[in-house]
């Protein structure tokens, strides 16, 4: 795992935009996994620059959400696939027709889970994946508690997550949906490199967790020190709590300037 510990402000997104631009030039058709909530919008914001100027290209790309709520309306403005279309494929040049998230509105949920694995697999696998983490820990909507070794499932919000992403829904928790559609930690696990972005303080303890506890269930994002190819950008805040911090710095600024993200 590979921490970056960033201090000015946007260079969190602009490093994390390096790794994807380093990946499509490479592979114009590469694989890309979305992540909705703040952390991502300072990538898809370089992403869309780097688009407008000529330097990067997104037309060949496929990507895959992480995770969509259960029965919002699909013209309801928190209905994930809206707020992907808006934070990122209406930013970059992307097809629409190739950007796919799991059906929060089928009838047969589970049958729309193992499709959406199926379609994951069909495209050759998910090449880069971009993460945020929530203040438990969570990774998608993989709660406290969630295996491992899971697959795209229906899960249960818990409260805390509810309260967090109240802030989207008019500070009314109520309004938030108590059920999603979420890629699992095999799942993501399967991606061949894994991105997480994380900023301020309110993230210090789960990316302590993340980057120095112990691998559990309690702390869903700790699967990650199992992959073998992990890249944490954060800002200094979010770095808070790290006992090693330094030598994560020292680490960076002594990277040889051909390895690369």
């Amino acid at each position: 795992m590979e921490v970056v510990i960033s201090t000015a402000p946007d260079e969190t997104g602009k490093l994390a935009a390096d790794a994807i631009s380093e990946l499509l030039r490479r592979q114009p058709g590469a694989v890309l996994g979305v992540a909705t909530g703040s952390s991502p919008l300072i990538i898809y914001d370089e992403l869309g620059r780097r688009v407008a100027q000529g330097s990067l290209s997104l037309a060949r790309a496929h990507a895959f959400m992480l995770d969509e709520y259960v029965g919002l309306p699909a013209d309801h403005p928190q209905r994930y696939r809206n707020v992907i279309r808006e934070q990122f494929i209406d930013k970059v040049d992307i097809d629409p027709k190739q950007v796919y998230g799991p059906d929060g509105l089928a009838d047969d949920l589970a049958g729309a889970c193992e499709a959406y694995e199926r379609a994951i697999a069909d495209t050759g696998g998910i090449d880069l994946q971009i993460l945020g983490i929530g203040t438990d820990g969570h990774i998608a909507f993989n709660e406290p508690g969630s295996s491992l070794a899971s697959r795209t499932r229906i899960k249960t919000l818990t409260s805390q997550t509810r309260r967090d992403n109240a802030r989207f829904f008019g500070g009314d928790v109520d309004a938030v949906p108590l059920h999603c559609l979420t890629q699992g930690i095999g799942t993501i696990l399967e991606s061949r490199h894994l991105v997480l972005v994380a900023s301020g303080r309110r993230k210090a303890e789960a990316v302590h967790q993340l980057v120095e506890g112990p691998i559990s269930a309690m702390w869903p994002a700790t699967a990650l020190q199992l992959h073998p190819h992990v890249t944490v950008f954060l800002d200094t805040a979010a770095a808070s709590r790290l006992q090693l911090a330094s030598y994560y710095i020292e680490t960076y600024q002594g990277k040889p300037s051909w390895q690369g993200f």
